[in-house]
């Protein structure tokens, strides 16, 4: 997998990872990162999720549903195609794990300014998807997020260290939180993780 390619598959992987199943799945066994359709409570994570999709080549429907008396709220479903669902899950699944294992191990002495910059992209994409799909948690001395996937969390745990921020991981309650201190190591966390400027479609083999 190239290493433009492999950025946008781990990040939809991560995105994936901080989402519960679909409502018409969440009854049965099936695990959310194997379900061909994911949904998100804000536009925000599903608009980008599109966009990591479709520079995957991976073409999927996107529905708002509308729901609540007093509070309103949308829910953002998107579903991949019955034909398209085995890449699918090929490419997060492999996303997911080759990029899991560049960023727990790092990179190694002598290892290329370009190997290096990778690692780094992929820590900015784990607290990218983590701010937009997660729970925040956002307090005056800590910005956190709370998770449900542990494995996730030790991403974002080593992603922080990646970024030279330290961070803290505490067990709660069904969930774990992730947080840095407010202030140079909070601005730095935001600052990484926002959205990169539009790269073209049709993307170099690495």
């Amino acid at each position: 997998m190239g290493w433009l390619t492999l950025g946008d598959a781990f990040e939809a992987a991560c995105l994936l990872r901080c989402t519960p199943p679909p409502t018409a799945t969440r009854r049965s066994a099936v695990r959310a990162e194997h379900t061909p359709a994911v949904e998100f409570n804000r536009e925000d994570p599903a608009q980008r999720m599109r966009q990591l999709l479709g520079r995957l080549d991976i073409p999927v429907t996107h529905e708002v549903a509308v729901g609540g008396l007093r509070r309103r709220y949308e829910l953002h479903r998107l579903w991949v195609p019955r034909e398209h669902r085995g890449t699918y899950t090929r490419m997060l699944d492999a996303g997911w794990w080759q990029g899991r294992r560049e960023l727990l191990g790092g990179p190694l002495p002598g290892a290329s300014p370009a190997r290096r910059r990778l690692v780094t992209r992929l820590a900015e994409a784990a607290w990218r998807s983590a701010l937009l799909a997660a729970g925040r948690h956002v307090r005056r001395h800590i910005l956190g997020v709370r998770l449900t996937d542990r494995e996730l969390a030790a991403v974002l745990i080593r992603s922080a260290a990646v970024l030279d921020v330290p961070a803290r991981l505490r067990p709660g309650t069904g969930c774990f939180l992730v947080s840095v201190a407010a202030g140079p190591d909070r601005e730095r966390i935001l600052h990484s993780a926002a959205l990169e400027q539009a790269r073209p479609a049709d993307r170099p083999a690495c």
